[in-house]
């Protein structure tokens, strides 16, 4: 999987120096390192905000660092798009110049992350909502345009399904063409290109609309009150067998994919969709096209808050952090008119925003 780099203004070689800086009285690589772990203080001398994280949110991320490079006296930050779990995973690991000092991520973080941050010594964090994003089912412009349910995803992509109508018994998925799903759809075979296990677009993916067409069966719906693992074994697990192919956490390598093979369909944030429609075409999903419109009237069946962490222990130990989040949470980024709404990010609404703006003004530990 090749991340995705952000080096505005900053020269490839200078990276190793984030983890490690000479001179000058400052600790050397191996001193930074025991020194940042779990409770430990080596910030060192970095002047540069490093970011990781979602491949959704790193396209918004981006903008804000370049708006703040050209802006303000700090340098661009660093971001490297590592996916959801992946970036909070590096995110938790402890706290000194040696770790991110901000993730991005495309889902909320979990009571698992949180508890893994506090073992490490990462025991303040402040979650930063910015806005919402619909994931989309997107194919090559000139293509057949697909309109589907959630029910008939989850017939194309779980790795069982129910056997028939009228039986409670779950069978290996033998759907090979969309066809097979639903006479009414396409004799395709069925090929979807999508996030791995460690993406925040693939957990939201899998709740909105695995499990939501999973429980248009009553039996498995059912599972939920009395076997949830069970129910979300059934409900979760995506097919192994080559009709989902997991593409790594470069989405634009998705949209690539997708022109070179017009029968494929690809799953992503709404925003690679808005980017790139000149050669991509988004398919209805109950119903609903995924629209700008629809996705912020919340018509749009498939969509979700987009969040970035804070970790409060580097604010003014690393210049520049509360300046970032105060241009990432201004009206000028985020706002219904704002530079980020221009690129497929949601706006949020006002009691929202402001509810933001009261947790990072004060970089309240809201996540504990």
């Amino acid at each position: 999987m090749k991340a995705r780099t952000s080096c505005l203004c900053l020269l490839l070689c200078a990276l190793p120096w984030l983890a490690a800086c000479g001179g000058g009285g400052q600790t050397g690589h191996g001193g930074d390192d025991a020194a940042s772990t779990a409770g430990g203080s080596g910030y060192g001398s970095r002047d540069t905000i490093r970011i990781v994280g979602s491949s959704t949110v790193y396209p918004f991320s981006t903008k804000v660092a370049e708006q703040f490079g050209r802006t303000s006296q700090f340098p661009t930050p660093v971001i490297e798009s590592t996916g959801s779990g992946g970036g909070l995973k590096l995110f938790c690991a402890g706290v000194g110049i040696s770790h991110p000092d901000v993730t991005n991520s495309s889902r909320a973080i979990k009571q698992s992350e949180i508890d893994q941050c506090a073992g490490n010594g990462v025991e303040e964090i402040t979650e930063v909502k910015i806005g919402y994003d619909g994931i989309v089912v997107a194919n090559a412009n000139g293509s057949q345009r697909y309109e589907l349910t959630r029910r008939q995803l989850f017939l194309a992509l779980a790795a069982q399904v129910p056997q028939g109508e009228g039986e409670d018994k779950l069978v290996d998925n033998p759907f090979v063409t969309w066809q097979d799903v639903d006479p009414a759809l396409p004799a395709i075979d069925i090929e979807v290109l999508g996030p791995p296990p460690t993406s925040g677009t693939r957990d939201a993916f899998v709740e909105l609309v695995m499990e939501a067409g999973c429980q248009e069966w009553d039996w498995i719906a059912e599972l939920d009150d009395s076997d949830s693992d069970r129910f979300k074994q059934v409900c979760h697990t995506i097919r192994e067998d080559g009709a989902y192919v997991e593409a790594g956490e470069n989405d634009n390598l998705i949209v690539q994919k997708l022109v070179a093979n017009p029968d494929a369909l690809g799953i992503f944030g709404y925003s690679f969709l808005e980017e790139n429609q000149d050669k991509l075409q988004g398919s209805l999903v109950d119903g609903v096209e995924p629209t700008f419109e629809e996705i912020s009237s919340g018509a749009y069946p498939v969509s979700r808050p987009l969040f970035f962490y804070v970790k409060v222990a580097h604010v003014g130990k690393i210049q520049g952090i509360a300046e970032f989040v105060g241009e990432f949470t201004s009206d000028r980024a985020v706002g219904p008119e704002g530079y980020l709404s221009e690129i497929g990010l949601i706006p949020l609404p006002d009691d929202e925003l402001a509810e933001v703006r009261a947790a990072t003004a004060a970089m309240a530990d809201n996540v504990n």
